[in-house]
């Protein structure tokens, strides 16, 4: 007797493809509850809501790529996520802050900041992928990453937070702020990346006891240890522009079997 034949049943998606998406979803998650504490006038629970959001953002393309966990649905939903949590939540914090108080000029800033997050991570999402990059260029960004942006631009709040008002909390202040990050942001200014570091093993253990004191400093001193992380990643923006011009020109020069040969 003829039985009809039965059609391929669908499998289920493994587990490891769906963490890295929820991480991602819990950063967006994170990045939007800072918006509903800044309506509230809880800055420093706004602050740390944008911090939880970037060490998610930080982890779900790692952990992406340890489960084999890649997709275009996760880069998308990543690229999206990033543009509410560091490109559109910063923004309402500092207005509600203090930016509302500066009037029309306030708003259209950030404004700016978002639209400027906006660009920068659509130039990032049409540059992944692309074949004629050198390979040192892989070590760096274009411009500062928007989690990045985002923890730059809310340093006048967290200065406020440690060493109290009077200054980092005036509109001029925060407005010099929003309009350097921004064009941090869009410039074409090499930042480092950090995601194709090797560690030599002489300097693994080092660097674990300093990631656990940063942490226990985090937990003692949270205000104080952000600052510092802020102030340390500016002062390295002209580090990796030196290291990006370094390797070009190590790059731009001929092999020896390459070089000219001189004419008689």
């Amino acid at each position: 007797m003829f039985r009809p034949k039965r059609p391929p049943r669908i499998r289920g998606l493994s587990i490891n493809k769906l963490i890295p998406n929820i991480l991602t979803l819990l950063a967006l998650c994170a990045g939007l509850t800072s918006i509903r504490f800044a309506v509230h006038g809880m800055w420093k629970e706004a602050v740390i809501s944008t911090v939880l959001a970037a060490i998610l953002d930080g982890l779900d393309g790692r952990v992406a790529r340890l489960l084999q966990g890649t997709s275009k649905f996760g880069a998308e939903l990543d690229s999206l996520s990033d543009f509410v949590s560091f490109g559109v939540a910063p923004a309402m914090v500092l207005y509600f802050w203090t930016m509302q108080g500066a009037g029309g000029f306030g708003w259209a800033l950030v404004l700016l900041f978002s639209v400027c997050c906006a660009l920068r991570l659509a130039r990032f999402n049409t540059m992944i992928g692309e074949p004629d990059l050198p390979p040192y260029a892989y070590n760096f960004f274009t411009g500062v990453p928007a989690p990045a942006a985002a923890g730059l631009v809310l340093l006048p709040m967290v200065f406020t937070i440690q060493f109290g008002g009077g200054f980092f909390d005036q509109p001029a202040v925060v407005a010099v702020f929003l309009l350097g990050v921004s064009f941090l942001m869009v410039s074409k200014i090499p930042t480092f990346s950090g995601k194709k570091v090797r560690v030599p093993h002489r300097w693994v253990l080092p660097i674990l006891l300093i990631i656990g004191l940063a942490a226990a400093f985090m937990v003692t001193e949270p205000w104080l240890t952000l600052s510092l992380l802020g102030v340390l990643y500016l002062g390295m923006i002209p580090l990796s522009l030196r290291s990006f011009r370094r390797l070009k020109a190590q790059a731009e020069v001929p092999a020896p079997d390459e070089a000219p040969i001189p004419s008689a």
